[in-house]
């Protein structure tokens, strides 16, 4: 499985709003600071704080923050909220009305089951970290605070 880099970029927005929680952040300096661009990862951070993972604060001083503290952010929530088709493969998912997608043999093939089976074990150990959990000293030392805010 290889997730979209809607939802790698997702997981770094929360981890860098995870290591700065002593106050607001920038779209830019979240960008900067992973060499992603802004344009991306405004409709990121849309979709995030669509779900409460994080609080957009408009105006002059505004910016960004957790919408809650790491310990309560669940990294399975976030990549079933933020991927949109969490099939592994086309015949994962039922045959349309035209024939055109899907499998013929959806409802009766055991290689859909086992497949099933392993992103259910992959939702599993997701659902089992959260935020705080993949915070550690490393990415502190290397997602320091910028010098120019």
């Amino acid at each position: 499985m290889r997730l979209t880099l809607h939802t790698d970029y997702a997981l770094r927005t929360l981890i860098y709003l995870g290591i700065h929680t002593d106050r607001l952040t920038s779209i830019r300096e979240v960008a900067q600071a992973y060499g992603i661009s802004e344009n991306h990862l405004v409709k990121i951070i849309h979709k995030l704080g669509q779900a409460g993972f994080v609080e957009t604060i408009r105006g002059r001083n505004g910016g960004l923050k957790l919408g809650r503290p790491a310990a309560s952010i669940v990294l399975g929530d976030v990549v079933r909220h933020t991927e949109e088709d969490m099939a592994l493969v086309a015949c994962m998912h039922p045959m349309d009305e035209g024939g055109r997608t899907g499998c013929i043999l959806a409802d009766a093939c055991r290689l859909r089951g086992v497949l099933g089976e392993a992103l259910g074990s992959f939702i599993a150990v997701m659902d089992s970290y959260t935020l705080a959990d993949v915070i550690t000293d490393k990415e502190r030392e290397r997602l320091p605070r910028p010098l120019s805010t």
